[in-house]
């Protein structure tokens, strides 16, 4: 069976959700094998981990380059890697420094890059993308025509299912190159908790914008956010505003979500909102105005007040948990 790497994302001795949302994926494809970089003491009890959701193997390696320097030593792990196992994939999770890794692997290796998949299946000549195109208005299907195909996925493409497998140990020794020391690493500052998902990964996500009127206007999204343990985001014009942080922001200029269900409320549905959200499962609209272009792409709407409407929805899922 074709293998198909996966490169690992982990963060404090855990492997983040959609490392094995690509696992799942890769299933599909071919046998997975996972990448691990810089786990250090945690990478056994990682390595089981990525066995339970199919990996094979796990290929580890381990050096102070993954620390000290930004992106450039996991591109040559993974490059050395691909070069001896010759996979016929390589997934990657579709996050800023994902694609990073992904673009500058693929110009290493001579292959192509498909780069924000929301599915993947296997095709007669090789792994087959699903995509959403301009700022969601299309759906297309591509492949990798030359090279190892190199595949970034979105997070919540799929759900992680687990399926065990041997997860045999590689350790790996990385002949790393000058070109790893361009940019140093100087410090880093941990981001403080707000107890809430990553808003990229989060299986629910609440939003709000203009229609929030001002920065306090948020607390009853938040509210509603925490009865469902739900990410919380905000639109450009919200967090133009200042009324919420701009990592928090939703759109073409901000974050693409793709959760199983998503709240906007108070958001009219721009193209640029849009965008970053169109591909979401579900899709629930809450809007004073009944023409607002949101409702055109909702699975559900409620016109009416949002801060009539949050606060009863917010009642109601805590009756029901309670």
């Amino acid at each position: 069976m074709a293998e198909i790497l996966v490169l690992a994302d982990h963060v404090d001795g855990a492997i983040r959700k959609p490392t094995l949302e690509l696992l799942t994926l890769a299933r599909r494809l071919g046998e997975p094998s996972a990448v691990l970089l810089g786990a250090g003491p945690a990478a056994a009890d990682l390595a089981a981990g990525l066995a339970e959701y199919g990996a094979a193997k796990v290929y580890t390696a381990d050096a102070d380059e993954f620390d000290d320097y930004f992106v450039v030593p996991e591109v040559e792990a993974l490059e050395q890697i691909t070069r001896s196992a010759a996979p016929c994939a390589v997934l990657l999770t579709s996050s800023g420094e994902g694609k990073e890794i992904a673009a500058r692997l693929a110009l290493r290796l001579g292959s192509g890059i498909i780069t924000d998949a929301i599915d993947l299946n296997p095709g007669e000549q090789g792994p087959v993308a699903t995509q959403s195109a301009f700022a969601a208005s299309f759906t297309t299907t591509s492949r990798v025509s030359r090279g190892v195909p190199v595949i970034t996925v979105k997070p919540n493409a799929t759900a992680p299912r687990t399926a065990p497998a041997a997860g045999a140990l590689h350790s790996v020794t990385v002949a790393f190159t000058p070109a790893v020391t361009g940019t140093r690493v100087l410090s880093r500052t941990p981001r403080v908790s707000t107890g809430r998902p990553e808003l990229t990964e989060a299986a629910i996500v609440v939003s709000g914008g203009r229609g929030v009127g001002a920065a306090e206007g948020f607390a009853v999204v938040e509210e509603l956010a925490d009865s469902l343990g739900a990410a919380v985001g905000a639109s450009r014009a919200a967090v133009d505003a200042g009324w919420y942080p701009h990592s928090n922001q939703v759109g073409q200029t901000g974050k693409q979500v793709s959760p199983q269900l998503y709240i906007a409320n108070g958001i009219s549905g721009a193209i640029q909102h849009r965008a970053g959200m169109q591909t979401s499962k579900t899709i629930v609209a809450v809007n004073k105005d009944a023409d607002a272009p949101i409702f055109d792409l909702a699975d559900y709407g409620v016109i009416g007040d949002l801060f009539a409407v949050l606060p009863q929805l917010t009642a109601e899922v805590k009756a029901r948990k309670g």
